[in-house]
């Protein structure tokens, strides 16, 4: 068990969340941004195939997006685990400044190669970083404000949906996608410079060990809160991932449209963690439950109103709200079930949902190439979110759930 961390007023919390923010605002910026930006990296990286066959190019440059993702899945849970016995500010502090470091080689370095294997150390620290943040947040808001905690450390990223990348993008179309990178490592640098200075001194846990963070898979909750974040997330990603195609080809609106209905997803994605994270604090199943209702009505009311120019913006807004009200009631349900593992289940959540990412990208791209139309992925969302409901169910039914009062969400007493 870890020791207090030293007494501090309510302005410095806020101050010492903000900072961590900060930097979940960078991780959305870099790992959206690229997406904006595929024509003009293809076309800098890969000059020849670009010229030669630019689709090809563009597939290639794609990879990009893939090794980040592959960085996230393979970092997560290795730096969460070997870093357990690090004094989280310091972990915090060092992962930061691996974003910064590894986020100017991609802007620098001069070959594909060279630029991809950056990408790749880039997603190291992704899910560590998100998991060891959101622990600290909710062990300074304390144990009836946790998910609150989880949410306000998600702002940053929601934040970045909404106006962070858009810019980026403005920024690299104007500027070179170059800049954009090092306006991205710019904003790392900030937080790592905010977090030394604001975040408290919190020691490493007392006994925290590699064996004793591993022990968190032998927990069938665990795996099962896991799961229902990658298969019931799915759904969300299987519409993000085609937006572009659905503003264009289905409600036939100019390219330019497409910033915008990505802005409003983030738009929903802020409101809807702000919510969640309220609620969850309130009922953490019945939040996640409720979430999955909401994002299955969601998922049907865009598929109805994609074709209409207003109602494309307003199903992209709900989709983001539904499915960002589940994200802070199944962080805190990692919590309630990872026992001793804390900092490892939390950094594995990202992992989840990473691979939900990927989950949705796939089928939504399967029953658009069987012709079901670009709208499909909405469909495929909905049968996923069948699955997780039925895992949601399975997890009460087990019970053995040990709420977290000390280790990970204590606290309330510091502010």
């Amino acid at each position: 068990m870890s020791t207090a961390p030293e007494t501090l007023s309510p302005a410095r919390v806020w101050l010492a969340i903000a900072a961590l923010a900060i930097g979940t605002f960078g991780i959305g910026l870099t790992e959206f941004v690229v997406m904006g930006l595929l024509p003009q990296i293809s076309a800098s990286l890969l000059p020849v195939l670009d010229q030669q066959d630019h689709e090809e190019a563009i597939a290639q440059t794609g990879w990009l997006i893939a090794v980040y993702a592959l960085g996230v899945v393979v970092g997560a849970p290795a730096i969460a685990a070997f870093g357990a016995r690090v004094p989280r500010k310091a972990l915090l502090a060092s992962l930061l400044a691996v974003f910064t470091l590894s986020t100017i080689a991609s802007a620098l370095l001069p070959t594909f190669g060279l630029v991809l294997a950056a990408r790749f150390v880039a997603g190291l620290p992704h899910g560590a970083y998100f998991g060891i943040a959101m622990l600290t947040a909710a062990r300074l808001l304390g144990p009836r404000r946790r998910a609150l905690g989880v949410s306000l450390i998600m702002t940053g990223l929601t934040i970045a949906n909404v106006v962070g990348v858009p810019l980026i993008t403005l920024l690299g179309q104007q500027a070179g996608w170059r800049t954009a990178y090092l306006a991205v490592a710019a904003v790392f640098a900030l937080s790592t410079v905010c977090v030394i200075a604001v975040v408290p001194r919190i020691p490493a846990d007392e006994g925290a060990s590699v064996r004793r963070e591993l022990g968190v898979f032998r927990r069938p909750q665990v795996w099962i809160t896991l799961a229902i974040g990658a298969i019931g997330f799915g759904g969300f990603f299987a519409v993000y991932s085609y937006m572009a195609d659905v503003v264009v080809r289905v409600t036939q609106l100019p390219q330019e449209a497409t910033p915008w209905a990505l802005s409003t997803i983030g738009l929903g994605m802020f409101c809807g963690n702000l919510l969640g994270g309220r609620l969850a604090d309130r009922s953490v199943m019945g939040t996640v439950f409720g979430g999955f209702v909401a994002l299955a009505a969601a998922l049907g009311l865009f598929f109805l109103l994609a074709p209409n120019a207003v109602g494309v913006f307003v199903g992209a807004f709900v989709v983001g709200f539904a499915a960002l009200v589940i994200n802070p009631a199944v962080q805190t349900r990692l919590m309630d079930v990872a026992g001793d593992g804390q900092s490892l289940a939390a950094a594995s959540n990202h992992s989840s949902f990473n691979l939900g990412n990927s989950l949705g990208a796939y089928l939504g791209g399967l029953a658009i190439a069987s012709g079901l139309g670009y709208t499909s992925p909405a469909l495929v969302g909905i049968v996923l979110i069948v699955p997780a409901a039925v895992l949601a169910v399975v997890s009460v039914r087990l019970g053995g759930v040990r709420h977290v009062h000390q280790d990970a969400v204590a606290g309330s007493e510091t502010i």
